[in-house]
């Protein structure tokens, strides 16, 4: 089997993202003494979904780039997919705390969601067409 190279240094980028996104969490339980839950407290709410957010979506995308890597696809769509991922899941939180209905929001929220998605997407539909 082919060692999946770009998907692990991808995968270590991400969990750098998602430990920051956890610090992010925890300052903002520190800063509005919240121990549990969000206390009522929208934005703590905001960064929590964001950081729960990430741990729903980014796990089963690197599996399927890190199985289409592994089946022999191109370093650089493997490369071009996980790029756009990396960039999605940094949009995510951006418009998360942007206001309501803004074009910030739209953006990046928005944005950061469509790109998960469809990168998903691609690797599950290109694992299927060289599994099948």
């Amino acid at each position: 089997m082919i060692f999946p190279a770009t998907t692990a240094l991808f995968a270590a980028l991400l969990a750098l993202v998602y430990v920051g996104l956890s610090a992010w969490v925890v300052a903002g339980r520190l800063s509005g003494g919240v121990l549990h839950g969000d206390g009522g407290n929208n934005t703590l709410l905001k960064r929590i979904r964001s950081h729960g957010n990430f741990a729903e979506y980014v796990p089963l995308t690197l599996i399927l780039v890190g199985l289409l890597e592994a089946s022999g696809a191109s370093r650089g769509i493997v490369a071009t997919l996980l790029v756009v991922l990396l960039i999605a899941r940094l949009l995510h939180p951006v418009g998360m705390l942007a206001p309501k209905n803004s074009p910030r929001q739209f953006a990046c929220r928005g944005g950061g969601v469509i790109a998960t998605f469809l990168v998903m997407t691609v690797a599950a539909v290109m694992l299927l067409a060289r599994t099948l």
